[in-house]
């Protein structure tokens, strides 16, 4: 079984950077076992086609414009999916609807997908995000932990979760 936590988003836009800062806290507090593939994606598109094809789960970090509070976690699965990727949410998301449509072409698409964000409060140009998004990335980190532990993938840690 191959799962991928792929972290998106574009670390000069504030709160865009979640989902790297994510991955990035993950692997700080993990190890991965060998069929755990966490990649930074930032900004990334087509250049990912080969690491995401043929998954049996991939694991999305990224910011969500959903509608609901700032900073707020939201888990987005299963029917939803088709419905999330079809409206861009900021200039990176161009590249993942189209490697998720050409991995469809291939018959090489994820079994399951997965979509764990945070609803920004800023995508304005800044290094640092706010405060209230940059709290929620130990959270964000422990649901990705419990969706990996949920389909059998076993991460190590390395840091206590106070640490994280």
């Amino acid at each position: 079984m191959r799962a991928v936590v792929l972290g998106i988003g574009n670390t000069i836009l504030s709160d865009e950077a979640a989902g790297v800062r994510a991955v990035e806290a993950l692997e700080q507090a993990f190890r991965m076992p060998a069929n755990v593939l966490v990649i930074d994606g930032g900004t990334s598109g087509m250049e990912m086609i080969e690491d995401l094809s043929n998954l049996d789960f991939l694991l999305v970090l990224d910011v969500v414009l959903t509608g609901a509070a700032p900073g707020t976690l939201v888990k987005i699965a299963g029917d939803e999916i088709p419905v999330f990727f079809r409206d861009k949410l900021s200039p990176h998301q161009i590249g993942l609807p189209d490697v998720l449509a050409s991995l469809e072409l291939l018959d090489a698409i994820p079994k399951e997908i997965v979509v764990l964000g945070v609803e920004p409060i800023s995508l304005e140009l800044g290094m640092d995000m706010t405060p209230t998004v940059a709290a929620t990335i130990p959270e964000l980190v422990n649901r990705t932990v419990a969706e990996l532990s949920a389909r059998g993938y076993v991460l190590e840690p390395l840091l206590s979760p106070a640490q994280v």
